[in-house]
């Protein structure tokens, strides 16, 4: 019975597959698939939920079956990310037509990656406050205690690491091992190798013109290959987050939700503030919200679903560049800076939250200003290497609490939710970076404003 049961699962799954290409073959808008997607998901998973509860052996076979394709985009995203990262930056160096820009894009991109992280880190302690949350009043069951045995031995990594040291961190000894993704500061690596790249190309460019244009064509064409992987891959957007969303859905633990429902709250509610601050930003260069969101949804329901800003990275550029009239190299500088900077949903909010939450356990006192200013100032310095994929923010966390000599624990007490409050984590991530690089276009002057608002200038999957 088990066997016909987990059978049964698969073949509906496959039928969901097949309508999507159906769909695909019929030229619905790339969107459109998504959201079809997106909601598929969310209805096949919580059936699956409801009639056979987590745990069941036949949920468990099949969703194994069925994380073959969405674990397995998430992976091939996640493979272009390192290359993507280093063609992108390289390649703005290369195509960049006055050098003395690439200034003004990198300080305008970081100004808003980490005035953002403040803000946001702000918005995290004050949220704590509003909901009068208590971290005495989580409760601890055994998946609890085992995430706390391994945060304390993980905290071994970070415990004895000084903002100075993090900052050193950041520097690659060994680009290859960067290249491999080894260290969780590998993205901001790479970022800096790419950096030091361009630059030589610049210095080449001025002394030996024509070795300097070998090299130029080589990266443009390593820069259109790579860009043509993402196109492939991209197409296979709505089969992954049906996926992934069945995954979601199948396995959430709905009485964990319930306990810790004022925490999920209060989160949801801090970040939803911080998407508005996004939009503050983006009024502040005369870009409606409305439109950005709307262009912004299909990347940003990725990015919710995988919740890996990582992997949205392909995502992210092209809709920077396609839908929302971005120069390139402010869209490439942007998605690579915002994969280790900024963070702030996993960066900003949560390590926040967390620490106004345990810190009156060992009395302190949170209303004070010296506690927030110090928190803010923490937050900001610690969001700097923050890997984009699964695990950011608790590296984050630890990092800040291990700063402010506050417990880890508190860490392992929310496990049972945190896949559902990683997705708009994530989701915000990737819409910071995304806002950055609209700002910083307009501040350059090179905002394209017709393809910001030609409702039918969209990402190259919908063509």
């Amino acid at each position: 019975m088990t066997n016909l049961i987990t059978l049964m699962i698969i073949a509906i799954f496959i039928i969901g597959l097949v309508t999507f290409y159906q769909l695909q073959k019929r030229h619905v808008k790339f969107s459109n698939r998504v959201f079809i997607g997106l909601f598929a998901g969310v209805i096949f998973g919580g059936i699956l939920q409801v009639v056979l509860g987590v745990g069941h052996q036949s949920l468990t076979t099949s969703l194994e079956w069925i994380q073959i394709v969405g674990s397995g985009y998430v992976h091939l995203l996640q493979m272009l990310v390192m290359p993507l990262v280093f063609v992108s930056i390289v390649g703005a160096f290369v195509r960049i037509k006055e050098s003395n820009k690439i200034g003004k894009i990198s300080a305008n991109v970081l100004f808003v990656l980490l005035s953002t992280t403040a803000i946001a880190a702000t918005i995290g302690s004050l949220i704590v406050l509003a909901f009068h949350l208590d971290g005495a009043t989580f409760t601890k069951g055994a998946a609890e205690t085992a995430r706390i045995a391994q945060l304390a031995e993980r905290q071994t990594q970070v415990e004895n690491l000084s903002i100075p040291q993090q900052i050193i961190s950041f520097i690659p000894t060994n680009v290859f091992a960067d290249l491999a993704g080894t260290r969780p500061t590998s993205t901001i690596g790479v970022v800096i190798f790419s950096a030091f790249v361009g630059i030589s190309y610049l210095g080449v460019k001025r002394k030996a013109p024509k070795e300097a244009e070998t090299f130029a064509n080589l990266m443009e064409s390593l820069y259109k290959i790579t860009m043509r992987i993402v196109t492939l891959v991209l197409r296979l957007t709505p089969y992954g987050v049906f996926a992934l969303m069945t995954n979601v859905l199948a396995t959430s633990d709905f009485e964990a939700i319930i306990n810790l429902g004022k925490f999920i709250l209060a989160s949801y509610s801090a970040l939803i503030i911080v998407l508005g601050v996004h939009s503050l930003y983006l009024l502040s260069v005369r870009v409606n919200p409305i439109t950005y969101f709307k262009k912004a949804l299909p990347t940003l329901s990725f990015a919710f679903t995988s919740r890996s800003s990582a992997g949205t990275l392909p995502l992210n550029i092209e809709t920077q560049t396609k839908a929302l009239g971005v120069d390139e190299t402010t869209a490439n500088f942007a998605g690579s800076f915002g994969l280790s900077i900024g963070q702030n949903g996993c960066a900003g909010v949560y390590p926040a939250m967390l620490a106004t939450i345990v810190a009156p356990t060992v009395g302190i006192n949170v209303h004070s200003l010296s506690f927030i200013l110090m928190l803010i100032v923490v937050v900001t310095i610690s969001s700097f290497g923050v890997a984009g994929v699964g695990g950011g923010a608790t590296f984050a966390s630890l990092i800040v609490l291990g700063s402010m000599n506050l417990p880890v624990a508190i860490v392992g007490l929310v496990i049972s939710v945190e896949p559902l409050i990683d997705m708009a984590r994530t989701l915000v991530n990737v819409s910071d970076s995304m806002v950055a690089g609209v700002v910083t276009s307009h501040r350059i002057h090179e905002l394209n404003r017709d393809v910001l608002n030609d409702q039918e200038a969209l990402i190259a999957t919908e063509e």
